[in-house]
Order: C-alpha cells, then structure tokens, then sequence
C-alpha cells in the first residue's frame, strides 16, 4: 500500500515545517555531529533542519537531504542559496528504496517520517542499509495522543480525533513516538540510546503562530482536503475547527505541548 502524507505540501503547511531548526527538532543529535561526517537526511522538507545539519558537519561534510516530491525540494534548494550553502544536495528519492549505495552515510537522519509510512521498521532497515558500520540512524517523531492543551474546546478535540483516524485510515501510526524503540527492535537494532523532549507553545507569540498555523492547515491543507473526501467532516464543521484555533493562540492563558520521542542507533 502506498503511503500518503496526511499533512501535504500546501503552502500553510512548508511554512510551519521550514521554522523549524536543528536545535528545536534535532538536539538529541546534535553532539553526535563533528566535522567531516556525511549525512543522509530523509523527509527533510524545505530543508531547513538539514542545513543546520550541514553547518554542524563543517566545510569538510557532506549532507543530502531527500524527499519523495519535488515541491519541498525547490523551497529547500531556495533555503541553501539564501545561507549561502553551495556543498548541500537535495534530491529525490524513496525512503523505502533508498538510490545510494550500503555503508554510503555516517548518519542518516528523519524527522517526522516514519508516522506516516504504513512500513517504518521497513524504512528503518533501509536507512540502516545506507549507513556505514559505526555510524548512527536518528529518528524524532510526535505521539499525538501526547498532545494537551488549554484552554480546551470540543473543536480542538475534535480536530485531534479526526487527525487520529484519517492517519489510520491511511494504514500509518500518528502515535509514533512510543513505537520507535520497537520498531527499532523490530529492525534489528540494539544498540539504542533514546530520548524524549517537547515542543510548547506557551507565550502570545509562540500561540499566535502555532494557532495561526493550524487555524489556515485545517482549511488548506491535505489534511482538510481527506476529512472531507472521507465524508469525516463537513466544510462547516473544518470552518469550526479553524475558528477554535484562532480563538486558542489568542487566549491569554492558551498553553500547548506535545511528546517527541527520539532514538540514535549505533549501527
């Protein structure tokens, strides 16, 4: 079965993916990066968790980031050209089929990924594959049933229900993050060091942008466009959904966090 990223590639949602950075989405392995290293990271989207990747490995490194559709990749080679990054690559290739040859990486690298494969201990053995004896597979995903927020409201929930069964009726895991040590297992690796952090959104600002973010995510994105192919969801009821974001990121007390967690594999 094909797998289908529920978030899409709409404008609303490279936006929120392109603020991210090494050290709110990475930081877990960040100390295990040293001048001169090549590094493979897969799903990197525009790219700019790559690129810090790339300022971590030095002039003398080698980074590739990869995605499967081409969007995300001409937004991250406008990143590269921005910072002046002329040695980062982006192409296109399948996390399940990975075009480099075994032992190709010291780390590969996903952020995001795996909840949205219907095969993560597959792609796990493929990243796994392309990384040379001694180096590291590192993955991060969100649990989202991990998510809590306040002040509440039924649209909010409902939002999360509904993220919650589109994933699955996609045959993917939205709850990834308490999966990764076994699907790491399930791989054949054993030698894990994992983690867990969070993200939160707790100041005017932090809420002003994450609300925003999902208030436009939840009318324009893939995500609004399978709830209501699905027949989940009424336009009206997305029309709620999003208000109750906007309503959220200006509340005075609103407060968001959610469970990462995060395994490095020594191969």
């Amino acid at each position: 079965m094909a797998d289908v990223y529920l978030h899409g590639h709409h404008p609303s949602v490279l936006a929120s993916h392109g603020a991210r950075t090494a050290a709110d989405s990475a930081a877990y392995l960040l100390p295990h990066l040293h001048d001169g290293l090549q590094v493979l990271d897969v799903g990197c989207g525009p790219g700019t968790i790559t690129l810090d990747l790339a300022a971590a490995v030095g002039p003398s490194g080698v980074v590739v980031g990869v995605e499967n559709v081409d969007g995300p990749l001409e937004q991250a080679r406008s990143h590269a050209a921005a910072r002046g990054d002329e040695r980062t690559r982006f192409e296109r290739a399948d996390v399940m089929a990975l075009p480099y040859a075994a032992g190709s990486f010291d780390v590969v690298h996903a952020h995001q990924v795996l909840q949205h494969l219907t095969d993560p201990v597959g792609a796990l053995r493929e990243m796994t594959r392309v990384t040379r004896p001694g180096g590291i597979v590192a993955v991060r995903d969100v649990d989202y049933a991990s998510m809590a927020w306040h002040p509440a409201s039924q649209e909010m929930t409902r939002w999360l229900e509904l993220y919650h069964r589109l994933a699955r009726l996609n045959h993917a895991e939205p709850d990834a993050g308490r999966h990764l040590v076994a699907w790491a297992h399930a791989a054949g690796l054993s030698r894990l060091t994992p983690s867990a952090s969070l993200w939160t959104y707790a100041t005017p600002e932090q809420c002003a942008w994450w609300g925003g973010t999902w208030a436009r995510r939840t009318l324009e994105s893939t995500f609004a466009t399978q709830a209501l192919e699905r027949g989940l969801v009424t336009a009206d009821e997305l029309a709620e959904i999003s208000a109750a974001w906007q309503d959220w990121s200006r509340h005075p007390d609103a407060w968001f966090a959610m469970t990462h967690a995060e395994v490095v594999a020594h191969v």
